[in-house]
């Protein structure tokens, strides 16, 4: 085990609206709020960051506001609450401030110590802990709470897991947390289950994880109010570094850095389906804009500073009262309505197609299911995105197949299902225009009989798509003319795959390239039928090149 993580950088969660947003972390909970940026990643959206009066790593609470999104319900495979550190002679402050505001309080004893526990606008549980061991570094001093009233910073999250015994491995064994105690859950004893505490090393803020154990609970559904991933701190790129070689070698599927500007990130879930950063604490939120001005303007990235105009134009107005004034340009608050699928065996997830500016379909292969390629969704990480699986019938007691036969059999001996599939295709492309997302904001993908189905129809359809990633799979027929005008097309299989042939996979490759995609075919010499990181990876990048290119 490298050094430990130093405990909680950020938490990051959706809210629904952005001025509300503000108004109840910066002003009731007086916050400040240190930076408005946008999600680098979808840069239609703002990421909006609250914290002491720097920023200080284990103090910031960060939000991507989706303007009228639905609202999550809470579940196993996510962090649930946030807790704040107070001291203990200020709990009856908070305690008259929450209750003016009109929120609803509750109050509990955890493990010593006193817990004031409430829901945030957008239903997001918050918790005050009295806990006299700190004190604020870096206090805002000329906010709306008296300084020896405000928050500390963090004190713990919440995390709901099927099994504790994946999130104690990753703890303890990888990220060198201890073990604390357990007790009876408090927050949510309707459901019961017992509560495992882990306390990082060192001293400070953001130090406490705690872990609940939900047998046979349902998962949590994402959306406003939910927590979209707990951010852990390390203390420069090159102790990241080290972390992301251990998390790979200890079967944790990392993703590569991404450049956050303020940060230097990596993603990962652990087996229950909690999404974990780890984070840097350097360059800090100062890099770009002075400490007695942090939060007063709109801060974009070098990469997107030729699209500021198109950018502020495309975010709500929002109004920072530290400074009185107003960021955006775009109107607030309008609810969003969902567009229901006429395919009712078409699961969903990500954003709400009328919220997204891009989308990807995803065909499951032979004998698998939607629920099970959908899941990919979270390997990208990719917020901007809506995601389609569409489930495959059941044909002749062979499990849900797109088609009976081999994609190499005769073409015949695969109909009709084989058009039906295609006509599956075309429909859900068809309903994500109508909803204002073309094809050529769309990502085709697939595994397997999907990544063939999903090949084959941009081939029989040609023209410009958003992307295509044919992982393990190959073209049904190879004879097919027109254009498909410079889609990025992503193929991956092995050179020993026993259901794709090789020679087949690179017949495929080069067809495609004659319809003039720009086609990327990687060959993992020896791989099984299957799919590796490497691959994610790639997809990953075309994918957020897309969404940079829709805004």
């Amino acid at each position: 085990m490298k050094n430990p993580v130093q405990g909680l950088h950020h938490v990051t969660v959706m809210a629904a609206d952005a001025q509300r947003n503000v108004d109840f972390y910066s002003e009731l909970l007086a916050q400040r709020m240190v930076k408005v940026t946008v999600n680098f990643d979808d840069p239609g959206t703002y990421h909006l960051y609250y914290g002491d009066r720097v920023g200080s790593p284990g103090t910031v609470m960060t939000h991507f506001p989706w303007q009228g999104a639905e609202k999550g319900v809470r579940g196993n495979g996510e962090a649930v609450a946030t807790a704040y550190s107070v001291s203990t002679a200020s709990l009856g402050y908070w305690r008259e401030r929450l209750s003016a505001g009109g929120y609803r309080l509750g109050e509990t004893i955890r493990f010593g110590q006193r817990v004031l526990n409430f829901e945030d606008p957008d239903g997001t549980w918050i918790e005050l802990v009295a806990d006299d061991g700190l004190e604020v570094s870096h206090p805002r001093t000329d906010g709306p709470v008296p300084p020896g009233e405000a928050l500390h910073g963090f004190h713990s999250v919440t995390l709901w897991v099927a099994d504790h015994q994946p999130i104690h491995d990753l703890l303890v064994g990888q990220l060198g947390f201890t073990v604390l105690g357990s007790e009876p859950d408090t927050l949510s004893a309707d459901v019961g289950g017992v509560r495992y505490r882990y306390q990082g090393a060192g001293a400070g803020v953001g130090l406490h994880v705690d872990a609940v154990e939900r047998r046979g609970q349902p998962r949590g559904t994402f959306g406003a109010g939910s927590i979209h991933h707990v951010a852990l701190r390390t203390v420069d790129d090159t102790e990241q570094a080290e972390y992301l070689t251990q998390l790979r070698e200890a079967g944790y599927s990392a993703t590569p850095v991404q450049d956050r500007q303020y940060f230097h990130s990596i993603y990962f879930r652990e087996p229950n389906g909690v999404l974990f950063e780890i984070a840097t604490d350097a360059p800090g939120f100062d890099d770009d804009e002075p400490v007695d001005r942090l939060g007063s303007s709109l801060r974009l990235p070098s990469w997107f500073e030729g699209r500021r105009a198109e950018i502020e134009r495309r975010l709500p107005r929002i109004v920072n009262r530290e400074y009185g004034v107003e960021i955006g340009g775009g109107t607030s608050g309008q609810a969003l309505v969902a567009v229901g699928l006429s395919d009712p065996d078409t699961l969903h997830a990500g954003r709400p197609m009328t919220e997204a500016r891009v989308a990807m379909i995803l065909l499951h292969g032979r004998g698998g299911t939607a629920a099970e390629i959908l899941s990919l969704s979270e390997q990208w990480n990719q917020s901007a995105y809506a995601y389609l699986a569409p489930q495959a019938p059941s044909i002749g007691g062979r499990g849900h197949t797109w088609y009976p036969q081999s994609f190499l059999a005769p073409v015949e001996q695969n109909q009709p299902y084989l058009d039906q599939g295609l006509a599956r295709i075309g429909g859900l492309l068809a309903e994500l225009e109508s909803a204002g997302i073309p094809p050529e904001r769309v990502v085709l993908g697939g595994f397997s009989q999907g990544a063939c189905l999903a090949s084959e129809y941009v081939a029989r359809n040609p023209r410009r798509y958003g992307g295509v990633a044919v992982f393990s799979g190959a073209l049904i027929t190879l004879r097919h003319g027109g254009d498909l005008q410079g889609t990025p097309i992503f193929m991956g299989n092995s050179d020993a795959d026993p259901h794709i042939p090789h020679a087949r996979f690179e017949e495929s490759a080069a067809v495609l390239a004659a319809l003039n995609a720009q086609v990327d075919a990687r060959v993992y010499p020896g791989m099984p039928h299957t799919t590796v990181q490497d691959e994610f990876d790639a997809v990953g990048r075309m994918m957020q090149a897309l969404s940079l290119m829709s805004i």
